[in-house]
């Protein structure tokens, strides 16, 4: 079967993230195939606890000890071998390799089975161990596959669909274990259950279509130590990528603080009945699942950073509820509680709310940053930097447990007071990391801008490139069109803005932070005007997008003015297509000339409903100053039917 890469011209409609797991001829078997796997791991890991628990195997005074060494021989692998397992997932086909770890996985859950079956601890024991080796490998080829197989403005929906597949799986195996051991066959039915789903799993991985590897050349390093530091290094090329590495792992050591807990929080502080812990599990699970799943809504199926800020918000403050709440109202008569009695306390029903607002908003966290790391990190390296991902993240997770373990027995400190450190730490990183990629910051001052004042709509945006320099061309109409623009491309934008607008308050941040170009009249400031221009090839000749307003200013009246021959010396000197866009709507709304004093007079047009739409690129040959004025005019006109300009039209 040949090597085929996926299509990434995908028509820009073709974005709904549900059709993913259903049409997608990549996608779907892949997420079967990941879920499947998920589950299974989950059935294993907490079958095999509640054997050591209830089995009698293992005297209770050890229990503490042989969980601990069961989930440290699970992380183990990841810390040892996620090197090697980049490296296999940039060197191998990756559909190949996905089904040769499937394999694996059928041979390890018979041998789990077994010894199941044999009522051996070490070999179980052991199991596990290889469990997270396999685990090891699959996570590079795991993440690295979305960029390749997917459209960048599927991209974001994948992952989310990933991370909430995840969740989902977490939570049903954990149940699918528990529901086994209350049974009449508990250790025939997990060993069954566990061949069955790894064949599952196996089945949907042959029907992953090939994809060509990122770099069938590579030769494998077996040093494991030397290719941990290599791994590591890839990571910090872009400086982006790893602080967003930092950020995904500080989700985990959240994520892991928080479930780790769980268990002791529902008996000790909720005065809870078992099924309270499975129901805190399940409302972190379906809340990380619709946080996930909203993520592609709120970002309009682009990658948006800005999302990030949002999600590190919502952790905190529900975090700082969930550690505040007066917990002795529970310790009544009733305790231990059920499901039912629990919520029907308003102290137990606010702390449910808690678990699921921190789930949603640590789905909405995270899923931009994984989308990050696989968008900006280079096609030939980019399993490894996923390497470096799950080492840092296994590291995070094991610190989380030492932290917890310091803070719970050695300081004696109780778990509310513990959710509340959580959230404070979780501010101290969100700064710090924001500080460090002021971008972050950026993206959601612009996010937050256009989603709370504006209703946008976007139009055949797709005209604008995936790749190389273009030159947009707008109509100008507020103070803000900069920004209403820039939080609709999926590439980064620079933008030629007046100088003016430009020094603006709060603006400026804005527009620093984004490196946009201010330009002045060469009357008024000869040497901006020059110096602007000379950026402006710089960027074109380097394969950027470049944004410029050649009205000069605002309109005065809602219409559009004459525009500039500027435009066409940036086009003669750099021969770029150039594509037009048109914003109608804006006007009498916000920010235009038309609501002056816009602090002190309430706009005429409040939640505007904005129309952003790119016409057909325009070929530099044809780029006349007329002829690109005529393609955003036409744009402007209601119901316009949006026309090729690079033909002639009778």
């Amino acid at each position: 079967m040949p090597k085929t890469h996926a299509n990434k011209h995908a028509p820009e409609h073709a974005v709904n993230q549900w059709s993913l797991i259903r049409h997608h001829p990549h996608f779907s078997p892949f997420f079967w195939t990941q879920f499947t796997g998920a589950f299974n791991d989950n059935v294993f890991k907490n079958g095999l606890i509640l054997f050591l628990t209830f089995s009698g195997q293992i005297a209770d005074q050890y229990l503490p000890l042989a969980n601990n060494l069961g989930a440290m021989l699970f992380i183990l692998p990841f810390f040892l071998c996620s090197a090697f397992a980049g490296q296999l997932a940039d060197k191998m086909e990756k559909s190949t390799l996905i089904q040769r770890v499937k394999l694996l996985e059928i041979i390890l859950m018979v041998a789990g089975a077994v010894a199941f079956w044999c009522h051996s601890v070490a070999a179980l024991m052991a199991v596990l161990f290889l469990m997270g080796l396999q685990s090891t490998l699959f996570g590079p080829v795991k993440y690295s596959l979305l960029p390749q197989a997917l459209h960048p403005q599927q991209l974001i929906g994948g992952n989310a669909l990933v991370e909430m597949g995840t969740f989902l799986a977490i939570l049903l195996g954990t149940v699918f274990a528990g529901l086994w051991f209350t049974s009449p066959f508990p250790i025939g039915g997990i060993s069954v259950s566990v061949v069955i789903i790894a064949l599952m799993g196996w089945i949907f991985s042959r029907r992953i279509p090939p994809l060509s590897s990122n770099d069938p050349h590579l030769q494998v390093d077996w040093h494991l130590l030397r290719q941990t530091r290599v791994c590591l290094a890839f990571a910090r090329t872009e400086r982006s990528v790893f602080l967003s590495i930092l950020g995904i792992s500080w989700f985990w050591f959240l994520g892991a603080a928080y479930l780790t807990q769980f268990a002791q929080f529902a008996k000790l502080t909720l005065a809870g009945s078992p099924s309270i812990a499975t129901l805190l599990m399940a409302l972190l699970a379906v809340g990380i699942g619709i946080g996930s799943a909203w993520c592609e809504r709120l970002s309009n199926h682009k990658v948006e950073a800005g999302l990030v800020p949002i999600g590190a918000i919502g952790l905190t403050w529900a975090g700082l509820d969930l550690g505040s709440l007066d917990y002795a109202l529970l310790q009544t008569e009733n305790a231990p509680h059920t499901i039912m009695t629990l919520l029907s306390t308003g102290v137990g029903l606010r702390a449910a709310i808690d678990v699921l607002l921190i789930g949603g908003a640590g789905g909405i966290y995270v899923v931009p940053l994984y989308a990050l790391v696989q968008q900006q990190s280079a096609e030939k390296i980019r399993a490894r930097v996923i390497a470096a991902n799950n080492i840092i993240n296994a590291i995070a997770m094991t610190a989380s447990a030492i932290f917890s373990m310091v803070l719970l027995v050695g300081l004696e400190i109780s778990l509310p007071h513990l959710f509340v450190i959580l959230a404070c730490m979780n501010v101290v990183v969100a700064l710090y990391i924001f500080t460090l990629v002021p971008e972050f910051t950026m993206r959601f001052l612009v996010w937050l801008f256009t989603h709370s004042i504006y209703r946008i709509r976007h139009m055949n945006l797709n005209h604008i490139p995936q790749e190389g320099a273009a030159l947009l061309v707008s109509n100008h109409v507020t103070f803000v069109d900069a920004l209403i623009i820039a939080a609709a491309c999926r590439r980064p934008v620079r933008f030629v803005v007046f100088k003016p607008i430009y020094d603006l308050p709060i603006l400026r941040f804005i527009f620093k932070i984004s490196k946009a170009i201010p330009i002045d009249s060469r009357r008024r400031d000869p040497e901006a005007y020059e110096q602007a221009f000379i950026l402006i090839d710089q960027l074109l000749h380097a394969g950027e997008l470049v944004c410029i307003f050649p009205e000069g200013k605002l309109t005065l009246d809602g219409e559009i003015d004459e525009f500039r021959p500027g435009i066409e010396k940036i086009v003669n000197t750099n021969p770029t297509p150039v594509v037009p866009l048109a914003l109608r709507g804006l006007w009498g709304s916000y920010f235009s000339r038309q609501q002056q004093g816009v602090i002190l007079k309430w706009p005429k047009k409040l939640f505007a409903r904005v129309d952003l739409i790119a016409g057909a690129p325009i070929a530099p040959e044809h780029a006349s100053l007329q002829r690109i004025q005529n393609a955003v005019e036409t744009l402007l006109k209601p119901n316009a039917t949006i026309i090729d300009h690079n033909t002639e039209t009778k």
